[in-house]
């Protein structure tokens, strides 16, 4: 029986483009699911109307984020630019019409258009992402300027996700936006030291200044763990916050990567060139259920 007559003998006939949507939705989950086990195991806790916003939000995230750090052998570095170009192009064009063929990016624009993400926070992380095809080493500035591209707006269009449904949602937005930004900004800069060896040896990219690849030192390493967990107790006051439907599952994340800087405060420096510091298992699972217990409230 074909698809057609399959929808007319069940009854109601949906709009064709409402199975694009769910399609293009369904595309965003399985990009989540397959990269991240850590943000899949945190977006199961958000509210099922925010849920789908912020997978849209980071499937894009991760495509983009693939382009730069897992290109296709066959690409040259003139072609991965053009390959980024081409994804922020078709980012730019499904934001003003609401659609695109490629199914990740559609599922961003319906978010994007539903939710008030707007394009001043898409430009910012494209120019990160380009900026890991043209940058080696970082200075200060300069890594202050990634930072923000790369992490903090990501937490600001989730942020959006998370207030879209609040009475007020432009006053909520401005009311927690710096809180989401220092817990993207801490996100960040706790998978730079975890994943020193890795961005050094496979990616060529030295992102912490005063943080030696070849030689890491506990105070270089400290410099930037403290940092991280000055940016994690800001975040905190803001958690208790967020709309129910959001404050467990970033009380869970928050928890994942305090959980993670207290792991690489107590590496040895040197080993964090070749060891690449993880949670377990257990351990994540025991921090979401704390998490709950306290009703979102980071600890």
């Amino acid at each position: 029986m074909s698809t057609r007559l399959q929808r007319r003998v069940g009854g109601t006939t949906p709009a064709p483009h409402r199975t694009y949507d769910d399609v293009a939705e369904a595309s965003a989950a399985l990009v989540i699911d397959r990269y991240s086990s850590s943000f899949g195991l945190a977006s199961r806790l958000l509210g099922p109307r925010v849920r789908p916003h912020v997978r849209n939000v980071y499937a894009l995230v991760r495509v983009a984020d693939e382009l730069v750090d897992a290109p296709r052998p066959e690409l040259d570095a003139a072609q991965q630019a053009a390959a980024l170009d081409t994804l922020e192009r078709e980012t730019t064009a499904a934001l003003a019409t609401g659609a695109s063929s490629n199914l990740v990016v559609h599922a961003f624009a319906r978010t994007a258009r539903a939710c008030g993400i707007e394009p001043g926070l898409v430009t910012p992380f494209f120019a990160s992402m380009r900026t890991d095809l043209e940058r080696r080493t970082h200075d200060e500035a300069s890594l202050a300027a990634y930072v923000y591209g790369s992490a903090e707006v990501v937490g600001l269009m989730c942020l959006r996700a998370f207030v879209a449904d609040e009475p007020d949602p432009a006053a909520r937005y401005e009311q927690l936006a710096p809180g989401a930004q220092r817990l993207g900004a801490a996100f960040q800069k706790v998978n730079f030291v975890r994943d020193l060896g890795q961005d050094t040896d496979h990616l060529g990219r030295c992102y912490l200044p005063g943080l030696d690849p070849q030689a890491p030192t506990a105070a270089g390493r400290d410099r930037w763990l403290d940092e991280v967990d000055a940016d994690l107790a800001a975040a905190a006051e803001v958690v208790p916050q967020l709309p129910r439907s959001s404050r467990l599952a970033v009380c869970a994340a928050h928890d994942l990567f305090a959980e993670l800087s207290r792991r690489l405060r107590r590496t040895p420096a040197a080993q964090l060139r070749t060891q690449r510091v993880r949670v377990p298992a257990p351990a994540k699972a025991r921090l979401v259920a704390e998490a709950a217990l306290r009703g979102g409230m980071p600890r």
